[in-house]
């Protein structure tokens, strides 16, 4: 595919850039801060190094980061109203009736104690314990490409029940303690009411070992892969009937006959190769629907497994379980690209509104772009306008 950044490409960019503004503007009153949010989006989606009030400032030709600051507090905007347009947005160029959604957190790492929600808890990006907030993301997967759809905030308990804290960063009234796997619900609640397309939701064990979480998708009917740990407990049929043991007891009971080598997907080094065995749980099952634990077997260490927790319409072939599995690691990619691309943890806000103001314009500025190479694929490398 050619990467030519031809006169016409750069047309087709600026073309989107108005699509998306367009968009965003319609939720601001006035017209001085309509200007304002298009000038960050811009600075989002720019070279610069460092995406903060002052460097967006500076990429709009400002000589004080003040304007900039007031698209995030000052303004009088709902980000809930753009997020629900950056919804419609993907699904109008991305859609896929077999698309995939995906939750995951990441920490935004930060110094002091000030800003909302954060302390010193685990984050997947440090690695271990670090002064964070945490954001979980609902993305979406499909043939065309993924992006975002939803964020939220986690708000730690001990900020949930200070009452003075949250008012010093204006956390509103309603808003209570909720966990990660609570905060999923609601983001996934929301892209099933809007009838997002999606056949799968998959997820990693931090939401995957909520069994409330299961639960729910399953009232829904909505098909999933979710990760589980190794103890993980699960009812599976046994010759002494139905027993409640871990995940790893019960894959421990796998014949050598009963792994597949299948790819979870294409990586950087090729096709992600593993050997994979599904065994059926939850033997009192709804007609029409069938549970299953699917593992996962690495071929240079077959003492590493990885667990999945799987509900399904009757007949799914093992193949399919394989590639909904693969695709969880599309939203790693996501986050590692939207903090790199445009600015997703570069912001500098202490506030509830400041958080969710930047963190929706930078996803929709990554939806745009993945909006974009989508275009630039079906063309073989050329824009195309809309």
């Amino acid at each position: 595919m050619s990467t030519t950044i031809s006169q016409h490409t750069v047309q087709g960019w600026a073309t989107e850039l108005e699509h998306v503004h367009r968009r965003v503007a319609r939720h601001f009153v006035r017209s001085e801060p309509r200007q304002r949010v298009r000038a960050y989006l811009v600075g989002l989606l720019s070279p610069i190094e460092r995406k903060n009030g002052w460097q967006l400032a500076e990429q709009a030709g400002e000589a004080t980061p003040t304007g900039m600051q007031r698209v995030l507090s000052g303004s009088q905007w709902d980000a809930a109203a753009v997020r629900d347009d950056l919804r419609a947005y993907v699904i109008e160029h991305l859609s896929d009736p077999m698309g995939v959604l995906i939750i995951d957190e990441t920490g935004f790492l930060k110094k002091g104690t000030k800003l909302v929600g954060v302390k010193r808890q685990y984050s997947g990006t440090a690695g271990w314990i670090e002064n964070c907030q945490i954001g979980v993301l609902l993305a979406y997967a499909s043939g065309s490409g993924r992006t975002f759809l939803g964020r939220e905030l986690y708000l730690p308990k001990e900020w949930a029940d200070d009452a003075e804290r949250r008012e010093e960063v204006g956390v509103p009234t309603d808003v209570t303690f909720q966990t990660k796997p609570q905060l999923a619900r609601t983001m996934l609640e929301r892209a099933l009411e809007a009838e997002v397309p999606a056949a799968w939701v998959t997820a990693d064990e931090v939401y995957g070992g909520d069994r409330r979480l299961r639960l729910w998708l399953e009232a829904q009917q909505q098909p999933f892969v979710l990760a589980v740990k190794r103890n993980e407990p699960l009812w599976v049929g046994t010759d002494r009937g139905p027993r409640e043991l871990p995940a790893a007891e019960i894959a421990a009971a796998v014949a050598l006959d009963q792994w597949t080598r299948l790819s979870a997907g294409d990586g950087a080094k090729g096709p992600r190769l593993y050997d994979w065995a599904r065994v059926a749980i939850r033997p009192l099952r709804e007609p029409g629907w069938e549970h299953w634990l699917l593992i996962r077997r690495s071929l240079s260490d077959p003492d590493e497994l990885a667990y999945y927790v799987c509900f399904v319409p009757a007949g799914t072939p093992l193949e399919d379980l394989v590639r909904v599995a693969g695709t969880r690691w599309a939203i790693e990619a996501c986050i590692e690209a939207a903090k790199g691309e445009v600015g997703l943890d570069q912001y500098e806000v202490r506030k509830w509104d400041g958080w969710y103001r930047h963190i929706t314009l930078a996803l929709f500025a990554h939806a745009m772009l993945n909006v974009i190479r989508a275009r630039m694929t079906e063309k073989g490398g050329t824009w195309a306008t809309t």
